[in-house]
């Protein structure tokens, strides 16, 4: 394990409806008829995602905060940039991994998804932000049985490792 005892934050009290398409206002629709996304939306989707090693949420270890996230719903991206809990986590593939997967599995197809480890938060920065946002990458570690498992396990709340 590699933070065996990581600070845990207060979570924030979930938005009611925002991480249901249904629960939007008007307000938010788009001149087109599709609905806006927003950064408080992509958060909702990841706040609640697992950490592989220990029995909190992404949000409640601070590896996942709403400032850290940018949308730009006109060209269809988001971003999202996480803080493993030490520079040296093993984890951090997997958490991104998991990040990307919930995100893939929610947004609209229309999206281009970037996630990345937040400048100066990893050791291996660089290689570790490569692997995340390359495709064929992305598709050969999906087809990794065991690694699909327990990146599932993190989105189902439940300790991975």
């Amino acid at each position: 394990m590699d933070n065996p005892s990581p600070k845990v934050y207060v979570t924030r009290a979930r938005t009611t409806g925002a991480a249901s398409r249904g629960a939007r206002g008007r307000e938010e629709s788009r001149e087109d008829g599709r609905d806006a996304f927003d950064a408080r939306e992509i958060f909702e989707h990841v706040r609640d995602i697992n950490d592989p090693e220990h029995p909190h949420s992404l949000e409640a270890l601070g590896v996942v905060r709403e400032g850290d996230i940018a949308v730009d719903d006109s060209k269809n991206r988001v971003k999202v940039e996480f803080t493993p809990t030490v520079p040296h986590c093993s984890m951090a593939t997997l958490i991104g991994l998991s990040i990307r997967v919930r995100l893939l599995r929610t947004l609209p197809r229309r999206f281009k998804v970037d996630v990345l480890i937040a400048p100066g938060t990893h050791t291996s920065e660089k290689a570790v932000n490569k692997q995340l946002n390359d495709k064929e990458r992305v598709a050969a570690a999906l087809e990794n049985a065991n690694l699909l498992e327990k990146v599932d396990l993190c989105l189902s709340g439940k300790t991975a490792i």
